[in-house]
């Protein structure tokens, strides 16, 4: 075991890149659950966003007086902070499969719950007020996102909507590309070990080809100048048949233990090179709600008799020779996709680093923590590279913030659907897909 650590030390060396974990901010520590609820998870957004807004508010509208919700006067221009509200009418609730009259509702298609009747409310501590006009549309915003609004109280008691503010990117510590050697990450999400659509054949290619095993003498370089991979999520599907309360036969036990068990055989042969991160994702051994904890290392006996195997907290964040990679394995935008509409998973992207939220939604319809005096998800330093694994298709752009600042959106495919996976090269950030196949034609 010994020299089996020494190996990878010297492999480390010849790969040095500085890596450094931010997850902390996502570890639920020192945390006591009292049976609080969520609406101080609420509060403390509000409160970090408004002071925020407050400071922005002066120099985007100086004239214009700033007041609550319960300061309003009909007629009289002013700028309001707080927090939406999305009134919804196809929203799912739990209270309908307990209702003795079914709905009339037409059907809604799963995948999404807008409706045209949706309308947004802005709430602060002293109340809340419907808002109106067409500058806000209920299709962009969801619950739970903070904004200054610039508008006046009708006669109707609407609060009529003229311009919006919102938080948009946070300041960005500078780059440092300064590296003139081609270093790259792999970026993997949805292996989905164990179920139908996996193919460990497939995965073996990919394990081949970031070991130096696979392609010719060009395509080995490049692997060679790998330095880091990143697992985002759903690396294993457990049979839910199997977890219905009752005792399990041998039989079903080894079903159970089968996926994982899998998924570790083929992280040793990565980490006994390159260093390795798995996140947590829905569909994986993880608690559900967000942030999920690292996958518990007894999980995987092989994987962690290395020390280049991490298992890391769902989001993710870290810096590799000084570059700040901020992710998640999903959940945020595809809770996002169902509420609210965009033209593709970058957009959505988009949104919540303008939002400065990770996951706006949380904990309205997307479970999270209740925590008392905090918003984990509060994004105060804009990353350089943001990704989002088990996504339908792969995409990938720059965005610019008003400061200068400029990230790289990345969508992850899922890798189980798609056998791609994407590279990024720390040098100058731009990425590429790779693809692997097992189709063989006589």
């Amino acid at each position: 075991m010994a020299a089996m650590e020494i190996d990878t030390e010297k492999n480390l060396q010849r790969k040095q890149s500085t890596y450094q974990s931010l997850d902390e901010t996502f570890e639920i520590q020192n945390e006591t659950y009292r049976g609080q609820q969520y609406s101080q998870i609420y509060f403390a957004r509000l409160h970090t966003m408004r002071t925020l807004l407050y400071s922005l508010v002066t120099h985007w509208k100086p004239h214009v007086p700033v007041c609550t919700v319960l300061e309003l006067e009909e007629g009289k221009e002013c700028i309001i902070v707080g927090t939406l509200y999305k009134h919804m009418k196809l929203k799912p609730c739990i209270l309908d499969e307990y209702s003795k009259e079914r709905s009339a509702l037409p059907l809604v298609k799963p995948h999404n719950f807008m409706h045209p009747d949706d309308h947004l409310v802005l709430e602060d501590e002293s109340g809340r007020v419907k808002l109106g006009g067409t500058v806000l549309s209920p299709s962009v915003y969801v619950t739970g996102v903070v904004v200054a609004l610039h508008g006046k109280e009708t006669g109707a008691g609407d609060f009529m909507v003229l311009d919006v503010l919102e938080a948009g990117l946070a300041p960005q510590i500078e780059p440092q590309l300064k590296s003139r050697e081609d270093k790259y990450v792999v970026f993997i999400s949805g292996v989905n070990a164990g179920s139908s659509l996996s193919n460990p054949l497939q995965f073996q290619l990919l394990v081949d080809h970031i070991t130096g095993h696979l392609g010719d003498e060009k395509e080995q370089g490049i692997a060679a100048e790998i330095v880091h991979v990143v697992i985002a999520g759903n690396s294993v599907e457990i049979p839910l048949g199997l977890l219905n309360g009752q005792n399990l036969a041998s039989k079903d036990q080894s079903r159970l233990s089968e996926p994982v068990q899998e998924l570790d055989i083929l992280l040793t042969q990565i980490a006994a090179g390159v260093p390795v991160d798995i996140m947590p994702g829905s569909n994986d051994p993880a608690n559900f709600c967000l942030p999920q904890q690292p996958l518990n290392r007894w999980l995987f006996p092989g994987s962690r008799a290395y020390n280049t195997f991490r298992s890391c907290t769902n989001p993710h964040c870290f810096e590799l020779a000084g570059v700040r990679i901020l992710g998640t394995s999903g959940q945020n935008i595809d809770d996002l996709k169902k509420y609210s509409e965009g033209k593709d998973e970058l957009e959505f992207m988009e949104r919540t680093l303008k939002w400065r939220h990770l996951a706006p939604t949380t904990p309205n319809t997307l479970g999270c923590y209740p925590f008392t005096d905090r918003d984990p998800f509060l994004i105060e330093s804009c990353p350089h590279v943001y990704f989002v694994g088990n996504q339908d298709k792969y995409g990938t752009r720059i965005l610019k913030g008003s400061e200068g600042q400029l990230v790289r959106l990345i969508s992850i495919p899922k890798f189980c659907n798609t056998g791609m996976v994407v590279v990024l090269n720390l040098r100058n950030l731009e990425c590429h897909t790779l693809s692997f196949g097992t189709q063989f034609s006589l």
